[in-house]
C-alpha cells in the first residue's frame, strides 16, 4: 500500500457524506486506502461510512473510542494503517478533485508535505473574511517560529510518523502545529503541495467563533509551555495581554464595530487573548 488516509471523526453524520463522495470520485494510479478512526460516534456516522464501502478501494473503519480527541484517533488510525505514507484530513471538510494524486506524488517525493487549504466553498463570505483567510493557507512560514500547517490536510512518511510519536494526544488545540515542529526538530522538513486542495469547513455563528477562539488561545498556552525549553521566542508576555485589552476596549467604546463581520472579529480576539490569559493561570504559565 502506497499510502494510507486517515480520517478521524466523531458524531460526523452531517458532513462525512460530503467528504467520502469526495474521495470516491479520486484517481491515483498507485494503490491507496481510507481509514476512517472513530472516536466513539453515537449517531449514524458509522452507516454512511459502511454505504462507501462498495465504492471507495480500502475502506475500512477502526475504533479509537477508548480515549477521546482528535489526537488519539489520528494515532490509532495510523496504527492501522497499511500505507508507506500517511495523509490526513478530516471528517467535516472536503477534498478538492485531484487532491489524492497531488498528495500521493508529493509524499512520495518528499517525507513530509502540506496542500493548499480552501475556505471559500463551504463557508460564508462573512464567515472568511472574519477569520481573514480569502487567499486560503498552506504552509504557515514566517511566523512567531517554525514551519507549519493544519491537519486537515498533513501528509507524511510512516517512519517519520512513528520516529516523532505521533501527535501529542495531551494537547486538545495546536496539536498539528506542534506535530510540525516536532518533525522539524529531528530535520524533517515541511514542503507545500499546491495542487493537493482541501475545502476546509469553518465555525459559522457567533457562539462557535467564540468558544473555538477561546479554547485556541487557552490550549496553545500547552503549546508554548512545552516547546520554550526547546528554543520557541516568548510570545506571551503581560504586555501583551495588556495592550490587546486595552485596544479591544477603545474598539468598543469608540464603536468601530459596525456590523456581524467586524464584531466577530472583534469577539474571536477577545476570546483569543482571554483564553491566553486563562490558559496562563489554569497551566501556571508566567508569561514573563
Amino acid at each position: 500500500m502506497k499510502v494510507s488516509v486517515v480520517i478521524p471523526c466523531l458524531n460526523a453524520e452531517k458532513t462525512i457524506a460530503v467528504q467520502l463522495e469526495a474521495l470516491a470520485h479520486q484517481q491515483w494510479s498507485q494503490a491507496w486506502e481510507v481509514i476512517i478512526s472513530d472516536n466513539g460516534s453515537t449517531d449514524s456516522t458509522l452507516s454512511i461510512v459502511e454505504k462507501y464501502q462498495t465504492r471507495i478501494p480500502n475502506l475500512r473503519i477502526v475504533d479509537a473510542s477508548d480515549r477521546k480527541g482528535a489526537s488519539h484517533a489520528r494515532n490509532v488510525g495510523a496504527k492501522a494503517a497499511k500505507g508507506e505514507s500517511l495523509i490526513f484530513i478530516d471528517a467535516d471538510d472536503e477534498v478538492a478533485p485531484g487532491w489524492l494524486a497531488a498528495m500521493g506524488e508529493g509524499v512520495s517525493k518528499y517525507d513530509f508535505v502540506a496542500g493548499h487549504d480552501d475556505y471559500n466553498k463551504l463557508n460564508n463570505p462573512w464567515v472568511v473574511k472574519c477569520y481573514q483567510l480569502e487567499n486560503g493557507t498552506g504552509v504557515m512560514e514566517n511566523t512567531y517560529y517554525l514551519p507549519f500547517a493544519g491537519s486537515g490536510n498533513l501528509g507524511i512518511k510512516r517512519a517519520i510518523h512513528e520516529k516523532i510519536g505521533g501527535f501529542d494526544e495531551t494537547l486538545y488545540q495546536s496539536e498539528d502545529v506542534d506535530y510540525c515542529w516536532r518533525a522539524n526538530y529531528v530535520g524533517t522538513k515541511l514542503h507545500y503541495v499546491p495542487d493537493a486542495i482541501a475545502y476546509i469547513r469553518l465555525r459559522d455563528s457567533l457562539a462557535d467563533i467564540y468558544h473555538r477562539s477561546w479554547d485556541v488561545g487557552k490550549g496553545v498556552i500547552l503549546v508554548y509551555k512545552k516547546h520554550r525549553p526547546l528554543g520557541m521566542p516568548q510570545m506571551v508576555t503581560w504586555k501583551t495581554l495588556l495592550k490587546t485589552s486595552v485596544i479591544l476596549s477603545v474598539q468598543l467604546l469608540l464603536l468601530q464595530i459596525r456590523d456581524k463581520e467586524s464584531f466577530a472579529k472583534w469577539l474571536m480576539s477577545f476570546a483569543w487573548r482571554g483564553g491566553q490569559l486563562w490558559g496562563c493561570i489554569k497551566y501556571q504559565y508566567l508569561p514573563v
